[in-house]
């Protein structure tokens, strides 16, 4: 196609579209028929509409300083869907930035085809397999986050080569629960519809959703169930529900015949591992059977409190955690066990303690005792801040912080847990379904000599569920073949 002239703004915008359109069918060919997936600069594309995967391309040249666009990304996706790939994961973007600085290079175009054909060529004719057999997941619980891991479950199943959402565990709650709870599935306040499709069978006690059948299993208690029942076999259970906390009480999990792992969506207690993706999932080993995922907010501060330790070294701070109201909270003032809780979360701002400050310290050891931290619940249903204020080993300034945090972002085995925006009008808002841990606010940034705050903004639902799914993928033991070699893209 060629390429309309850049004054011609609304034929250039027409013009990529068409390409984007184009894309769609060939990332669903190259996830579905070879178990590929593809990303841009970490960012997932797969069941992505035209408009989305524009804006992927639209933050990359704002951010990493590039001209990546569709008329450069095409050519080679295309060149991708003529190559027998193996299941692996792919950086669309990277390949691409690649071949154009090659080609800058170089005094003739050089053959796209054959490009790809080079770089890819360690991830064609294998019979490499990212798992050696499909790991059946169990939800226990159906909340906030448990309704959320539903959602991003079905969205990769892809093939069902690798990972499957095969049951979800629950308590009765009277008439017509499951036609209820599969309501608040379809439609989000917050989060918004269902991507999809999803038809209930009352009679089985099952939905179908994008073809995935899931029993809805009602249970009293987690070690009472024989999930062989339903042909689920050595299932990694997800506990959402918060009530038991300690290996002690996940240990019931064990007990039920079908399940061989456990893992936690809270803080864990005691000796339980808490784990934070990208950070410490280097300490899961194979012979862990239950493992935390931490929390939201730990989740958040974690990756970029190492990355500003490892190279200025963190004297001492204080995290302060500005967080969306939770169902924990009072909507009208009532009684609560908790001080200051049982007042209004939607009329008041309400000062609450958080354990993420020392909870960093078993993500990140060589912070402990550097850091104190609180929060404040304010009036919005979802997306919360971290303000991290930092006294550090050595002085920097505020465009060396912010570049060194952006390149992370973009380059690094981080970039799905970091994300970067310097819009000057960003509000909570915009953050609602970001897929990393927290994105820095860098127009926010105040450095001072050795003095430094940091804004993150984090959504506390959709956010730290995609956290959770990159844990069960690493304690699941998937390990994609990708491009960069050796970069984690799962998103």
């Amino acid at each position: 196609m060629v390429r309309p002239s850049l004054d011609d703004y609304f034929g250039d915008w027409k013009a990529r579209e068409a390409l984007t359109r184009e894309m769609i069918p060939m990332i669903g060919m190259l996830e579905y028929e070879k178990g590929v997936q593809i990303f841009l600069y970490g960012r997932t594309l797969n069941k992505r509409s035209t408009v989305k995967i524009m804006q992927n391309h639209r933050f990359v040249r704002e951010v990493a300083r590039n001209e990546l666009s569709e008329f450069e990304s095409h050519p080679l996706l295309s060149a991708m869907c003529n190559l027998n790939l193996s299941p692996s994961q792919i950086d669309l973007g990277k390949l691409t930035v690649k071949y154009m600085e090659y080609a800058a290079s170089q005094d003739e175009t050089p053959d796209v085809e054959e490009f790809v054909r080079e770089e890819l060529a360690y991830l064609i004719d294998t019979d490499y397999k990212p798992i050696a057999k499909p790991t059946d997941i169990v939800l226990y619980g159906f909340g906030r986050i448990g309704r959320l891991l539903t959602r991003l479950l079905i969205e990769q199943t892809g093939n069902g080569q690798v990972m499957r959402l095969r049951a979800i565990v629950v308590r009765k709650s009277g008439t017509n629960d499951l036609e209820k709870r599969v309501n608040l599935l379809r439609n989000d306040s917050v989060h918004g519809s269902f991507e999809g499709t999803i038809r209930v069978d009352e009679e089985n006690s099952q939905i179908i959703a994008n073809g995935n059948v899931i029993p809805f299993i009602y249970s009293d208690g987690p070690d009472t169930l024989d999930y062989t029942e339903y042909d689920i076999h050595d299932a990694l259970v997800i506990d959402n529900t918060g009530k038991w906390r300690d290996i002690e009480g996940l240990s019931l999990h064990l007990k039920s015949k079908g399940v061989s792992k456990v893992m936690l969506t809270a803080p864990g207690k005691g000796d339980l591992k808490n784990i934070v993706s990208g950070i410490n999932d280097h300490m899961i080993t194979p012979d862990d059977k239950i493992i935390s995922a931490a929390s939201c907010t730990t989740n958040a501060i974690a990756p970029v409190l190492k990355l500003i330790n490892e190279r200025y070294g963190v004297v001492h701070g204080h995290v302060e955690t500005v967080h969306a109201y939770t169902n924990d909270q009072n909507l009208i003032d009532n009684y609560h066990k908790a001080d200051r809780r049982g007042r209004s979360a939607a009329l008041n701002m309400v000062i609450t303690e958080t354990g993420a400050a020392t909870a960093v310290a078993k993500a990140v050891p060589e912070l402990e005792g550097k850091l104190t931290g609180n929060a404040i619940r304010v009036p919005v249903a979802n997306v919360s801040m971290a303000i991290l204020s930092l006294s550090l080993g050595k002085e920097t300034t505020k465009e060396e912080i912010n570049d060194y945090l952006r390149l992370i972002a973009l380059h690094s085995p981080l970039q799905n847990q970091l994300g970067y925006t310097e819009s000057p009008d960003a509000v909570s808002s915009d953050f609602v379904g970001m897929r990393e841990a927290a994105t820095l606010d860098a127009t926010a940034t105040k450095v001072q000599g050795k003095n430094m705050v940091l804004y993150l903004w984090y959504d506390n639902e959709y956010g730290y569920s995609n956290q959770v799914v990159r844990m069960v993928t690493k304690m699941a033991g998937v390990n994609y073949m990708s491009y960069p070699e050796n970069e984690n893209m799962h998103s």
